[in-house]
């Protein structure tokens, strides 16, 4: 069966998000416009030329076991989600899609595999974006009050 807009691009998002390089949670992005033409997309993870954090170096054991470690994993990298956001040095996925979009002005949906967080939400909100389709919750009540007070649409796609 043919997907609507919103699986189709919820579904790109989703395969985006596999490029993420953060231990704690893998988000897509994809930016598009009222026509629904790609305008930009992002993943999360560190600012370019940094080591990643997810980068795996084995270590040997004297009894030949390897232990896999992330030896540039950054301080938040093992705290819940929600929690230490201030110590995860992961640039969001809709801030790097906002970064790579020539014209915010053209921006209709915002496609997140994960629902924005209020830093990104505000970022959303100072476009033209007049929608938000997310799968996952991760729920922040002030994110959903700025959408709400911008009049932006908050819309959630379950899979099946």
């Amino acid at each position: 069966m043919r997907p609507t807009f919103d699986e189709y691009f919820i579904e790109i998002a989703k395969i985006i998000s596999k490029r993420s390089t953060c231990l704690r949670r893998q988000v897509g992005c994809v930016l598009v416009d009222s026509n629904n033409h790609i305008l930009s997309t992002g993943y999360n993870g560190v600012a370019a030329n940094l080591p990643h954090c997810n980068f795996r170096s084995p270590i040997q054991h004297v009894s030949l076991d390897v232990e896999w470690v992330h030896p540039y994993a950054c301080e938040g990298s093992t705290s819940k989600s929600g929690e230490d956001l201030e110590l995860c040095e992961a640039i969001h996925s809709e801030q790097n899609a906002l970064l790579q979009c020539h014209d915010v002005t053209s921006i209709y949906t915002a496609y997140c595999t994960t629902y924005p967080c209020i830093h990104c939400m505000k970022l959303l909100s100072n476009t033209s974006v007049k929608r938000i389709v997310y799968e996952e919750k991760y729920y922040h009540q002030d994110s959903e009050r700025l959408a709400k007070k911008c009049n932006i649409e908050i819309i959630q796609v379950v899979q099946k």
